[in-house]
């Protein structure tokens, strides 16, 4: 078993490059801490640190570990968290996170029972790999492939729109047909969305389906790219509210049977009806 406190004081040093200054942050002689990372390359049986006149450096073993224990030390934090109740961990695929859920951990948090929510930010598929690996309480995501041990509600239906320019021909459309949308050139966003997988379904095996000219890695990339007119694409509607407002963007729903994602809360099943997670999950739905 691996010390944490070995492996904060590797940490801390890699994070510093040098002795004093990590033993000074952690209010610890330098001795001490030297003999944490003596110990902990015993027992790894590798060289972890490379000494020098001009500083200390991690060594290719040190980089492969550190990973691992900033995880094992999030989770540490967790379980002490977890058994207190003091704090709930939440994480959410990029669009959601940033265009969605913020009002409704706020109106959670304003309550005078509530935990200490922390919000997790990052894309899908990081979303997902740390709450298999017990890094967050709770996900919300546009995406998610059933694991046993995970329990999965539907949160919302958030419909997809084309997003075009203000001067674009399609600008005046109040919707936009599937047979139209098939012919058109699309700008990609954020890979592992299940973007992909929507448009799949929605258009059948055999297709005609829309291209994609670019991947430009965000919804905010694609935005920016529709305002400056290299193209135009789809996105959730709610990403895209305050331009559809400010007359920045035009956003097209797509007509019946409609373009949509379903997205879905994810919580551990061994700690889905224990409060705060149960409180958080009946907010939200509710």
């Amino acid at each position: 078993m691996l010390n944490l406190v070995w492996l904060k004081s590797f940490i801390t040093l890699v994070q510093h490059h040098s002795f004093q200054a990590a033993a000074n942050h952690l209010g610890i002689a330098q001795p001490t801490l030297s003999q944490h990372i003596q110990k902990l390359e015993e027992q790894l049986d590798v060289l972890l640190i490379q000494r020098g006149k001009s500083g200390c450096e991690p060594t290719r073993a040190a980089q492969a570990l550190m990973p691992l224990a900033l995880s094992m030390l999030r989770l540490d934090q967790r379980a002490r968290e977890a058994v207190t109740g003091t704090s709930l961990r939440v994480g959410a695929s990029s669009n959601i996170g940033i265009y969605m859920l913020q009002p409704h951990v706020r109106s959670f948090m304003d309550r005078m029972t509530s935990p200490h929510v922390d919000l997790v930010i990052d894309n899908n598929p990081a979303i997902a790999r740390q709450l298999t690996s017990g890094e967050l309480d709770i996900a919300v995501m546009e995406w998610w492939h059933p694991k046993p041990g995970f329990q999965a509600r539907d949160w919302k239906q958030e419909p997809v729109v084309l997003i075009v320019p203000p001067g674009h021909p399609c600008a005046d459309m109040t919707q936009i047909n599937r047979e139209a949308l098939a012919g058109m050139t699309l700008l990609g966003g954020e890979p592992g969305t299940g973007t992909g997988r929507l448009l799949a379904n929605f258009f059948g095996d055999d297709g005609p389906f829309p291209e994609v000219s670019m991947q430009l890695g965000s919804t905010e990339a694609v935005k920016q790219a529709v305002k400056a007119g290299v193209g135009i694409s789809l996105v959730l509607a709610a990403s895209v509210t305050d331009e559809v407002r400010a007359g920045t963007l035009r956003a097209i729903p797509v007509s019946d049977p409609g373009l949509a994602k379903e997205l879905v809360v994810i919580c551990p099943e061994t700690i889905a009806r224990h409060p705060p997670v149960s409180s958080f999950v009946s907010h939200l739905c509710h």
